[in-house]
């Protein structure tokens, strides 16, 4: 009996080993050095986050993140100027032949925005925007008035904002209309926080943004002067109980979890470097964001990544 209590103890402790295999290891590990990270708006506050918990831990490690767009993180990793670019959008297979290794870390979603004193806001809020309507002010151009999206007699003009940088919101956003980014119309402007001040300013306006772009941090709102339009999932003229989860970031991430939320808008964001990282402390980074690092996620305003990608990526990474 007492052989079989040793062997479970043994066995326990080992699947606990297992178990925090992804980071127990690099805890031992005396790292130092550089990581620079380039790219998307919309995972640069997951990204800052991680840097600071990280260099807690390993004080010798200094890490730069800055943003500018997943095209811009995508050609600084494939060029070699960052370590890892970050990308919110999937990686086409153009990229994948010039040596663009990925994984996935967080998900998250782009949502569509307009003032919070837009002429017909109650209704906007009331009956939602359909698909088709998105496609007709973002794509076609067809949608000129605001009485023209609600079907009344308001004769304010649409003014819609896009982005004017290779960015991973504009062509999630496009591919929910069945385009691409360049098919967008609109007026461009850089980034996510120019768009969402943009959107802000103008009572006609209607955008686009990432998750962490319309919600307040700290109150977990929708930022002052901007409200999150709601999509007519269905259809039927009207948001329905089911369709109504954009009041708080904590309703609209959990509905993006659930798979209420389309995907797209909905998507993955990733860490991409210029074929398999070598360096120690990349390689512990993205080893640590795997592991530990999850426990940040829910808190800085994404979703985790599900256990059984987590475990793909330890062993892409090498680490299984």
């Amino acid at each position: 009996m007492k052989g079989v209590i040793t062997g479970l103890v043994i066995t326990c402790f080992a699947a606990i080993l297992f178990a925090g295999a992804g980071y127990v290891q690099g805890q031992n590990v005396e790292l130092e050095g550089r990581i620079t990270l380039s790219g998307a708006w919309a995972l640069y506050p997951m990204a800052l986050k991680w840097a600071e918990e990280f260099q807690k831990i390993h004080p010798k490690v200094k890490i730069d993140v800055s943003a500018g767009g997943a095209g811009k993180g995508m050609a600084d990793c494939l060029a070699k100027i960052a370590d890892l670019g970050m990308v919110s959008r999937d990686i086409n297979a153009e990229e994948e032949k010039k040596g663009a290794w990925a994984l996935p870390v967080v998900k998250d979603a782009v949502l569509a925005t307009v003032n919070a004193n837009n002429p017909v806001i109650k209704g906007i809020l009331v009956k939602g925007l359909t698909k088709k309507i998105f496609a007709d002010i973002f794509v076609t151009g067809d949608i000129k008035t605001w009485g023209q999206v609600l079907g009344t007699d308001e004769k304010q003009p649409v003014i819609a904002y896009t982005r004017s940088d290779a960015c991973g919101a504009g062509e999630t956003w496009a591919k929910y209309l069945g385009k691409k980014q360049e098919d967008l119309v609109g007026i461009g402007v850089y980034g996510d926080p120019g768009v969402a001040e943009a959107v802000k300013k103008d009572v006609c306006g209607i955008g686009f943004n990432n998750v962490n772009y319309v919600y307040d941090a700290k109150t977990k709102a929708p930022i002052d002067g901007i409200r999150v339009v709601p999509i007519d999932i269905n259809g039927d003229g009207k948001i329905d109980p089911d369709e109504d989860f954009y009041n708080d970031r904590a309703t609209v991430m959990a509905a993006i979890a659930r798979g209420i939320y389309p995907s797209p808008p909905a998507r993955d964001l990733y860490f991409v470097s210029g074929g398999k990282p070598e360096r120690k402390e990349v390689r512990e980074f993205l080893r640590w964001v795997l592991t530990d690092g999850q426990k940040y996620v829910p808190e800085t305003g994404y979703i985790n990544v599900p256990d059984d990608k987590i475990k793909k990526d330890l062993e892409k990474l090498g680490e299984n």
